[in-house]
């Protein structure tokens, strides 16, 4: 944390960020929203080593991991925003997202707190315009409720900011499944461990022009 943390750091001295001018060469840029301890995006960043991958954690001990996991193998396309994410995307340039991880977010689960949950439309509007055009949203949880939580959100959102924020799903098995590319973190594994079923979403910001085309029967 002492030398290496400072050199990974992401700095909101700027009101604009282009998080392209953090990497060199990178083809596209990946966000992760509360990463915990960081396995699931730096397994990606592993991966996809022509991706630069911005993490946004508050807790210094996954900070800690996460870099940790940066110094082990050798991660030079990952950086660090060690507080609330919704900094970070009020400064985005818009469209310099290809990529938005949500995973296992807090499910603050009693009624009168439900309104602390990370979705929600302030939220929904900074993440759809830090998106480019074909762009993903990705979000997981085992807590049923919050999955049909941000399905209900994002539908409304949808109608009423005129978003473009389309859910991928064809069938039951594309939100029940993990998909491949999609690895296992901690929290899902202790879900599973104590009986929950996690679901998995999938977003696209849809062209301009896919938007004015009339929507098709709903794919579940």
């Amino acid at each position: 944390m002492e030398t290496l943390f400072p050199k990974v750091s992401i700095s909101l001295e700027e009101s604009s960020i282009d998080p392209r001018a953090l990497f060199e060469n990178a083809k596209d840029i990946w966000l992760e929203v509360g990463f915990g301890g960081g396995e699931h995006l730096a397994w990606h960043a592993e991966q996809n080593r022509d991706v630069g991958f911005l993490g946004c954690e508050p807790f210094i001990n996954g900070v800690a991991k996460l870099v940790s996991e940066i110094d082990e193998k050798k991660l030079a396309n990952v950086r660090i925003h060690a507080d609330d994410a919704r900094f970070l995307l009020t400064r985005l340039e818009p469209g310099s997202l290809a990529r938005v991880f949500i995973l296992y977010p807090d499910p603050w689960p009693k009624s009168r707190h439900n309104k602390r949950r990370f979705v929600n439309d302030e939220t929904l509007a900074l993440i759809e315009a830090a998106l480019r055009e074909g762009g993903e949203l990705r979000f997981a949880s085992d807590i049923p409720d919050y999955v049909a939580w941000t399905l209900a959100h994002i539908r409304r959102f949808n109608e009423t900011a005129q978003s473009r924020l389309e859910w991928l799903a064809e069938s039951p098995a594309d939100w029940r499944e993990r998909p491949a590319d999609w690895p296992q973190t901690r929290y899902e594994e202790k879900a599973r461990r104590e009986g929950r079923q996690p679901g998995y979403l999938t977003f696209r910001k849809k062209g301009l022009q896919a938007t004015c085309e009339k929507p098709g029967k709903s794919a579940i």
